[in-house]
């Protein structure tokens, strides 16, 4: 037998246990009965939305010790490719816009845009990816 059915089963002998004492008193106590097996009803609903919300909690804080995130559709890597591949094709045109209208300043500004987008894309979908790490490395004093 399962928790589910011995919970179930359990409930279910409150039940006739409820039902019995009611032919045992009489109608006059009959509210009194119900209000009292609907009180461990709402105890046993209680009991386990509680566990549930706390499965729930520890799993998200799993998640978040692990540094996972949840996973998105749009993080596919041909979906990454295809948002690189068409911002380069668009800076065709703007860099075209930018440099003739204005010169050397708006060619800089078209491509500041362009590298602003794409790094805020990459930064979407590769958490961490600009943080800074602490490493064993010589070199560096990288923090995270």
């Amino acid at each position: 037998m399962t928790g589910i059915e011995a919970r179930d089963a359990d409930l279910k002998k409150e039940l006739d246990a409820t039902l019995q004492a009611r032919r045992e008193l009489g109608e006059e106590y009959e509210s009194a009965l119900v209000d009292s097996f609907l009180e461990k009803v709402d105890q046993r609903i209680d009991g386990a939305v509680e566990r549930r919300l706390r499965r729930q909690l520890a799993e998200q804080q799993m998640q978040v010790a692990r540094g996972a995130r949840s996973p998105k559709a749009t993080d596919t890597w041909g979906e990454r490719f295809g948002f690189g591949i068409i911002s380069l094709v668009l800076a065709i045109p703007l860099s075209a816009i930018g440099g003739g209208i204005g010169h050397l300043p708006g060619l800089l500004v078209a491509w500041g845009g362009i590298v602003g987008v794409n790094a805020v894309q990459a930064a979407r979908t590769t958490p961490g990816l600009f943080r800074r790490r602490r490493g064993s490395s010589q070199d560096s004093d990288w923090e995270e």
